[in-house]
C-alpha cells in the first residue's frame, strides 16, 4: 500500500508539473492569478477610459480630497499642495488661513500619513477624470470656529481654534474624512465602470479607516475635557454629529462617540461606546452631493456657497446646485 501510494502521489505531482498547475506550496499564486484574470478591466488604463456620467460623479468627491490634503498638509507640515504638489493645483488658488498646527509627535505622525494619503486620492481620481483647479478653500481658525458656534447653539469663548494643539485639531478633523466616506458609498451604486467603482471603493476604504483611526484617538480622551470649555472631547463629538445631522437635512446619518439614546442598536444590544458610527445593521451611512455640499458650506443648502467653500466647490455636479433654491 505504501508503494501504490507513492506511485500514485507521483504521478498526479507529474500531471501538475506537465500542465503548469501549481501545487499546494504555490496555492497564494494560483489565488493571485485567478483573482487578475477575473477582475481584467479593474486595472488603470491610459488615458480616459470611463463614461462622462462617471466622470461627472468621481469630479465631485475631488472637493473632499483638496479640502482634507490642504488641511492636513498644513496641519502637520506647515505647507501645502503648492509645494508638495503643485502640478495637481491647476493654478487653483491656495486656501484661506491655513498654517501648522501645534501637534504631539504621534499626532503629527499620523496627520502627515493621511496628508499623503490625500494627494495620492486626487492623483488617483485625475487619472479617471478631467478634474478641475483647487477651488478657493477657506482653513482659517474663524472657519471652524463658526462651525463649532452652531454646534454648541452659542459662541464659545476663547473662539475655537484647530492649530492650538492636537486634541482641537483631531476634533476638527473630525469634520472631514466622515463625510467623505458617506459620499464615496452614496456614489458608489450610481457609478457604471467596473473601474469607476473599484476607485471609488478603494478611496472610500481609506477614508473610511482614517475616520475610525480619529474616532479611535478621539475615544480614547472621551472623558476629558477640552479647555477652557469645560466640555468632554465626546460632547463635542456629539454636537459636531448633530449639527452634520441637522445640516444635511436627511435625517440620522451621523452620530458621535457616546450614541444617542435614539440610535439603532445592533442586535438589540444598545451600548454606551459609539467607536464607529453605523446604522441598526452595521453598515455604514451614506449621502448624496447635495447634503454633502449643505455641510460643507454650513447653511444647510447646496445654493449658497459659503464655509469651507466661499465661492462654491468646483465641478459640474456642485455647480449644478449653485444659485438654485430647491437645494
Amino acid at each position: 500500500m505504501a508503494a501504490s501510494t507513492f506511485f500514485t502521489t507521483l504521478s498526479v505531482s507529474l500531471l501538475l508539473i506537465s500542465f503548469n498547475i501549481p501545487t499546494s506550496s504555490s496555492v497564494s499564486d494560483l489565488w493571485e492569478i485567478e483573482l487578475e484574470s477575473s477582475f481584467p478591466l479593474i486595472e488603470p488604463r491610459h488615458g480616459k477610459s470611463i463614461s462622462e456620467h462617471d466622470m461627472n460623479l468621481l469630479e465631485f468627491p475631488l472637493n473632499l480630497e483638496f479640502l482634507q490634503a490642504e488641511f492636513f498638509l498644513w496641519g502637520s507640515l506647515g505647507q501645502g499642495l503648492d509645494h508638495v504638489a503643485s502640478d495637481l493645483t491647476m493654478g487653483g488658488p491656495a486656501p484661506v488661513g491655513a498654517r501648522k498646527a501645534n501637534l504631539d509627535a504621534l499626532t503629527s505622525d499620523i496627520i502627515t500619513q493621511f496628508a499623503y494619503q490625500e494627494v495620492g486620492h486626487i492623483r488617483a481620481l485625475k487619472k479617471q477624470v478631467e478634474g478641475f483647479p483647487r477651488p478657493l478653500m477657506d482653513l482659517s481658525p474663524s472657519c471652524f470656529s463658526n462651525l463649532m458656534d452652531k454646534a454648541f447653539g452659542h459662541s464659545l469663548s476663547p473662539s475655537f481654534n484647530p492649530y492650538a494643539n492636537s486634541i482641537n485639531f483631531l476634533l476638527a478633523a473630525y469634520l472631514l474624512p466622515y463625510v467623505a466616506l458617506t459620499g464615496y458609498e452614496g456614489l458608489n451604486p450610481h457609478l457604471q465602470s467596473p473601474i469607476s467603482r473599484r476607485l471609488c471603493a478603494g478611496l472610500l476604504g481609506v477614508q473610511s479607516a482614517q475616520d475610525a483611526v480619529i474616532r479611535a484617538l478621539l475615544y480614547q480622551h472621551a472623558s476629558m475635557k477640552v479647555e477652557p470649555y469645560g466640555v468632554t472631547v465626546a460632547e463635542f463629538t456629539s454636537r459636531i454629529s448633530e449639527l452634520r445631522n441637522e445640516l444635511g437635512r436627511t435625517g440620522n446619518k451621523d452620530e458621535g462617540l457616546i450614541a444617542p439614546s435614539s440610535a439603532s442598536s445592533v442586535e438589540g444590544h444598545h451600548q454606551l461606546g459609539n467607536l464607529l458610527a453605523e446604522n441598526s445593521n452595521a453598515i455604514c451611512y451614506k449621502r448624496a452631493p447635495r447634503e454633502i455640499l449643505r455641510i460643507l458650506y454650513g447653511k444647510g443648502t447646496a445654493s449658497v456657497p459659503g464655509g469651507f467653500f466661499p465661492n462654491g466647490a468646483n465641478g459640474q455636479i456642485a455647480k449644478s446646485y449653485l444659485h438654485n433654491s430647491d437645494f
